[in-house]
């Protein structure tokens, strides 16, 4: 079975449609323990930034920045989640138990 630190990120999940077509993409070739640890970053600071929108009236620049932060860290998630449920990945999951 692949180690865990084998695996690497895709490269297919895009991020920020405009107008139906994507303007960025999650890179590939990212160690998926990486590319976790980064998302679990920038949740913690779209978290601070939600909790100081809450509290803020007098703008919505901290609500966008963590709209933005949480749709980055979604996009990395859903491509790790692509490589772990890659059939490959599932058929020697399977065959280890």
């Amino acid at each position: 079975m692949n180690a865990a630190q084998d695996l690497t990120t895709l490269g297919v999940t895009p991020f920020s449609f405009h107008s139906d077509q994507p303007l960025f993409r999650v890179n590939s070739g990212v160690s998926l323990h990486e590319a976790l640890h980064h998302a679990s970053d920038l949740l913690h600071i779209a978290k601070q930034l939600a909790e100081d929108a809450a509290m803020t009236k007098e703008t919505d620049r901290y609500a966008w920045s963590s709209h933005y932060l949480q749709e980055m860290v979604k996009a990395v998630v859903d491509d790790v989640v692509k490589v772990l449920d890659s059939p490959v990945i599932t058929q020697e999951r399977a065959g280890n138990r």
